[in-house]
């Protein structure tokens, strides 16, 4: 007797490490992942400090220490390219961060289901479309002499426009068709959150006598805003990470004084006129100042709001 009550729980623990086995599975596979090409690939941060040559190899090249940083920051093109990041990247955020916002208040607030779940579809699909997809139909839409904005415009006595030509229309065009593009899918968070608002608190709100909108402001929006500032720490962080696919696809030579980002510098100088060390170097730089901003911004509301990512 004594002996099986020994062994009994041994095969529940060999049960249990059994069991667990698909949970391991599952958790190894991003695991991995992230490691193969999210960790590994930083070693190759060392070009930035290397002259790199093809073949002497990453470890076999001499090093030059901080001079293609020095040679980034005090170069024009480089001040040129660091303010364009800038400029479009706070554009971005406050145009882009506010609106899902607003539009998963205003989804919250439906009461028809049809209408809500069309709008939610609506709003949703343009996310799905490729960036490759999205500039063709706005170079399309835009085309000085087919274009059905520029037809429209010509009725009525306007235009035609070179959107795309117009160095002042290029931050606009980039950023309201990423407004259009991401908003529906952006709000999904914040439609979530709301979802789970006290129905009690609305209801003593409106025995209060507070309207819709006083709902929203003292009720909603408290409700959600530790998400709202989470997801404000982040956009921060994605101040000076603007991709490169949207912009390359849509610059060219009349835009370029205000379209060239650090993404795209850093794909010119690094991989067309291979010079390795200098856009590693580049794209370091841009890695570093968006970690400098998410330590800062998280800082900042941890001390205002006492919500942080840590």
């Amino acid at each position: 007797m004594a002996k099986e009550t020994k062994m009994a729980p041994a095969r529940k623990k060999g049960k249990m490490k059994n069991s667990n086995w698909q949970f391991w599975l599952i958790i190894a596979i991003p695991v991995i992942y992230a490691f193969v090409f999210a960790y590994i690939p930083m070693g190759g941060i060392i070009i930035a400090f290397k002259d790199y040559s093809i073949r002497k190899g990453i470890l076999g090249s001499d090093w030059v220490g901080l001079k293609y940083f020095i040679q980034f920051l005090t170069s024009s093109n480089s001040v040129l390219v660091i303010k364009n990041t800038l400029i479009l990247g706070i554009y971005t955020l406050v145009v882009n961060f506010p609106i899902p916002i607003l539009l998963a208040i205003m989804i919250n607030e439906v009461r028809n289901k049809f209408f809500k779940k069309t709008v939610q579809m609506v709003t949703y699909a343009p996310y799905f479309i490729s960036v490759v997809v999205l500039v063709g139909m706005m170079m399309q839409m835009m085309d000085m002499r087919t274009g059905i904005i520029n037809v429209l415009l010509g009725k009525l006595g306007i235009g035609p426009f070179n959107f795309f030509g117009e160095v002042g229309m290029f931050r606009s065009l980039y950023v309201w068709s990423g407004v259009w593009q991401t908003m529906g899918y952006s709000s999904i968070i914040y439609v979530a959150a709301l979802a789970g608002v006290s129905p009690e608190l609305q209801e003593a709100a409106i025995v209060d006598g507070a309207s819709r909108i006083k709902r929203i402001i003292h009720v909603d929006i408290p409700a959600i805003l530790p998400t709202i500032i989470i997801m404000l720490i982040f956009r921060c962080a994605d101040i000076v990470a603007i991709g490169m696919d949207k912009i390359f696809l849509m610059q060219n030579s009349m835009n370029a004084s205000v379209s060239e980002v650090i993404s795209t510098f850093v794909y010119k100088v690094g991989v067309v006129n291979a010079n390795f060390g200098f856009s590693t170097a580049a794209g370091l730089f841009q890695s570093v100042v968006s970690f400098a901003l998410l330590v800062v911004v998280n800082a900042i509301c941890k001390k205002i709001t006492e919500t942080s990512l840590w």
